[in-house]
């Protein structure tokens, strides 16, 4: 059975728990999220480590060469958007578009971990909305605004190698894809970026989208689902 687990704000503060049905259960008791408490993103990470043009239908949507290893790029601490937020469309940009991400949360100080390693280091996965700015320049100016970031619902002990996927964009079907379909699988990821990076605990490493037709509207809220994790939603207003 999945277990997932939540953080959200309450009267008393942050508090952090397991979930299941609405409820958050902590060790002073239990809340209800939008009764006695609100829904926050599950980690604070002190750095979102992002793997893009990670499966077949993307490298072929933006006409790029199948990656000989993992092609990364990072977002700081200012990217994460709580789940369920509304997001300002960025004033900067005519063309935002969205991308549903799995993304592992880490549990511990690492570096430099084997494949076989990354389940000990691994506190679960959850979803990232990898917003992204196409018409700035670089994937810094493009993708690391603040609250280019959603992150959640909760994390889940769920395996990562085979899950279904789904995103809406304003109620209309936009991604389906499965993990099994990614060119480099979770554990390959997260292994391949702790040779070059100390990881801490509560950090995000996402796994890239499939390919995401369209843009986002002022207006349309993008509901991402994976599989045993749930459906992070963002509105864009």
């Amino acid at each position: 059975m999945t277990t997932r687990h939540a953080r959200v704000r309450t009267d008393e503060g942050i508090v952090a728990g397991r979930y299941e049905d609405g409820v958050v259960q902590t060790d002073e008791g239990s809340v209800k999220v939008g009764v006695d408490a609100e829904l926050l993103a599950p980690c604070e990470p002190s750095a979102f480590y992002c793997v893009g043009r990670n499966y077949g239908e993307t490298v072929d949507q933006m006409g790029y060469e199948v990656p000989d290893e993992p092609d990364f790029f990072l977002k700081g601490p200012t990217s994460l958007l709580d789940p369920d937020t509304e997001l300002a469309y960025p004033s900067f940009t005519e063309e935002l578009t969205y991308a549903g991400e799995l993304a592992a949360v880490i549990d511990e100080r690492c570096h430099d971990i084997t494949e076989s390693e990354v389940d000990d280091v691994v506190r679960g996965y959850t979803i990232m909305n990898d917003l992204d700015a196409l018409d700035q320049q670089g994937r810094t100016a493009r993708k690391a605004f603040d609250g280019s970031a959603p992150l959640g619902p909760v994390v889940a002990d769920v395996e990562p190698s085979a899950l279904d996927m789904q995103a809406h964009v304003g109620g209309e079907l936009r991604q389906e894809d499965n993990t099994t379909n990614m060119f480099f699988s979770p554990r390959e990821v997260v292994s391949y970026l702790s040779e070059r990076f100390t990881f801490r605990p509560g950090d995000v490493i996402a796994f890239g989208s499939p390919a995401n037709p369209g843009l986002v509207e002022p207006g349309e809220t993008v509901a991402i689902e994976y599989e045993g994790i749930g459906t992070l939603r963002t509105t864009v207003v």
